[in-house]
């Protein structure tokens, strides 16, 4: 197990979410050098006063890159402590720096929030080497040597903290992305292929009816005409809603008492709906999806059922449980999809999501049927 999170940690990629260098930087790095200037000029107990004052003062700009570049910033700045280091344990002087270099810690921090796996390692490796170098020369006690590693610790745990929570956040929100795309897929499948299919139905008819009525030819035309605008008009606002930036304009989504649009008396098949008299007000969603099941099961009634003089549509509210039946009285399609097939799926995803249930099939008396249940209140 520990072979696999450190193998799983070396191959850790780079943090995605890296902000550009802002005005903030700069206004900290100001701050520091500030800061690490003053110390160096007021304080007279610290060794080597004008050369440490230098380094602390020099390494405050190596913060500006500290999340595109965090390993070369930290081998920077905790290079420079471990020399400091060094120099103090061979020259015998005190541990040599200043108070205002407690900046370094924001290194460990960019290191283990933006680097990557290999970086984070051999960026974590460097800080012990220069923390433990940088103690010697004090000679301090257990104590010290775990409060100040406990520190360095709690750097780099506030870097993994925020980063864990910021690539929380990103798969949250591709993972709404990733609903958002299937909800939209749906319903341009369901839209696109009603009146596909309705527009290909009519095209059928109109050529059998060119030769022997050549004036009804002329209807099935604008019919067809008026299945394409409306296809065009609901693709663009669809795109709309795709596009990045673009205004989405939302318009009411069709519900039950839209269904009654979708009856017809000619050409063959016959579409009888039958509604509820005394339905009540339904959950938008419910409405919404009792419609878009009943046009999916109509367009595939007419791509699929062979010979069909009518199809039926009832809607049916009882027991707060409203359901939708779909049928057909046409001989089956041997390639009709039964248990695959976008529409099918979408069908089923809808349902489901609704906590409803579907059956869709070959009906005992012939014909195919589509059998939906969705409950008349909405789960929270």
């Amino acid at each position: 197990m520990t072979t696999n999170a450190l193998r799983s940690l070396w191959a850790e990629p780079r943090a995605t979410d890296a902000p550009e260098r802002v005005s903030r930087d700069w206004v900290l790095v100001a701050a520091l050098m500030v800061t690490a200037l003053l110390e160096g000029v007021l304080r007279d107990d610290v060794a080597w006063r004008p050369f440490v004052t230098i380094v602390a003062v020099g390494l405050a700009p190596v913060l500006l890159w500290r999340r595109s570049h965090p390993l070369i910033c930290v081998v920077v700045a905790f290079g420079a402590a471990m020399a400091l280091g060094l120099a103090s344990l061979l020259s015998g002087a005190p541990s040599l720096g200043l108070d205002t270099m407690i900046y370094v810690l924001v290194f460990v921090y960019a290191l283990v929030r933006w680097g990557s796996g290999r970086e984070i390692v051999i960026g974590l490796a460097v800080v012990a080497g220069a923390a433990g170098i940088g103690m010697v020369p004090d000679h301090v006690g257990p104590t010290e040597i775990f409060g100040g590693f406990a520190i360095l610790a709690a750097a780099a745990a506030g870097g993994a903290a925020f980063r864990y929570r910021a690539e929380s956040r990103r798969r949250e929100r591709d993972q709404i992305r990733g609903q958002e795309r299937v909800g939209l897929a749906r319903e341009l499948h369901d839209i696109v292929a009603h009146h596909v299919s309705a527009i290909a139905v009519q095209a059928q008819a109109g050529r059998a009816m060119a030769v022997r009525r050549p004036e009804a030819a002329l209807e099935v035309l604008a019919a067809i005409e008026g299945e394409a605008s409306r296809t065009l008009t609901e693709m663009r606002a669809m795109v709309r809603v795709l596009r990045d930036g673009a205004p989405a304009g939302y318009s009411p989504q069709p519900g039950v008492a839209d269904l009654l649009s979708l009856a017809r008396s000619a050409p063959a098949p016959v579409v009888d709906v039958e509604l509820p008299e005394d339905l009540g007000e339904l959950p938008p969603q419910i409405d919404a999806a009792v419609y878009r099941l009943a046009q999916e099961a109509l367009t595939n009634a007419l791509r699929h059922a062979r010979d069909a003089s009518r199809v039926e549509i009832r809607v049916v509210d009882g027991a707060g449980t409203l359901r939708l039946r779909v049928k057909d009285d046409g001989r089956i399609d041997p390639a009709r999809p039964v248990n695959h097939g976008f529409g099918l799926l979408g069908m089923t995803e809808r349902v489901q999501l609704l906590g409803g249930t579907l059956r869709a099939g070959p009906a005992p008396e012939g014909g195919w049927t589509v059998d939906a249940e969705l409950p008349t209140k909405v789960r929270r």
